[in-house]
């Protein structure tokens, strides 16, 4: 019966293990497809509203204002659950979004320690080439 549970146990951790790693590189896969469009650190952008976001990793998340508006937000460390929550929000200063902000994943208050605007037209042109 020990030898059962033991085995039970083994094979939920290693399921766990393989969903996380699965995560983990569609996170990787999602980022090296930004990169190539990822723009110079900004201090602040205009956001009057925020269409959608994607997370990319643990620390980065890609927040989409508009259409042909994205950008890559890197924040701290301690939003661990990022990358399996379904709703984030970001604060925002007089429709202004900067690293003095915050993105708030659950309880966790997670700074805003760079912002990269994403080339957005480029990418899309070289997707459709």
């Amino acid at each position: 019966m020990k030898t059962l549970l033991v085995l039970i146990a083994a094979g939920v951790l290693a399921s766990a293990c393989s969903v996380t790693g699965l995560k983990r590189s569609s996170g990787e896969q999602l980022l090296s497809r930004y990169e190539p469009y990822v723009g110079e650190p900004i201090h602040s952008f205009s956001a009057l509203r925020q269409d959608s976001w994607q997370p990319v990793s643990r620390t980065q998340l890609v927040l989409w204002t508009g259409l042909n508006d994205a950008y890559l937000l890197t924040i701290g460390n301690n939003c661990p659950s990022l990358m399996f929550t379904n709703r984030v929000l970001v604060t925002t200063s007089a429709s202004s979004i900067s690293t003095l902000d915050t993105v708030i994943v659950g309880a966790n208050r997670c700074p805003i320690q760079q912002i990269q605007p994403i080339d957005v037209k480029r990418m899309r042109a070289d997707r459709n080439a």
